[in-house]
């Protein structure tokens, strides 16, 4: 979602790439849904590893999950590295839309706040 978020809104400022730590290969189609809903068509998108990346020169690495962090702390190419600590929407209890809806409206609001300040 937030590779779907950044290019889509701030593409202007930014090319994003996103990988995960254990790539399941395909997108949850809650996340496919929920991003929908917001304008932006996240259906062709596959998950890919950040062994891929690992070697790549980035102005920005963001870890959005812990296990991210714990699994891929090291970006010997990246200018600054962010941890944000956004909780999995896979997993929880209540209507699993609304926990998809707001963990793409954190990774938003996140966002918006990383292109300020690298407008900045």
């Amino acid at each position: 979602m937030a590779e779907g978020i950044a290019n889509a809104f701030h593409g202007d400022v930014m090319e994003a790439v996103s990988a995960g730590s254990r790539p399941a290969g395909w997108v949850h189609p809650m996340a496919i849904r929920a991003m929908i809903d917001a304008g932006v068509d996240i259906g062709g998108a596959q998950s890919k590893g950040a062994s891929q990346f690992i070697d790549e020169d980035f102005d920005v690495v963001v870890t959005v999950c812990d296990s991210a962090a714990q699994d891929c702390p090291m970006w010997p190419g990246a200018k600054r590295i962010e941890h944000w600590p956004i909780v999995d929407p896979t997993f929880g209890e209540g209507d699993a839309l609304q926990r998809f809806i707001a963990t793409r409206d954190e990774l938003a609001r996140r966002i918006e706040e990383l292109v300020q300040s690298l407008r900045s």
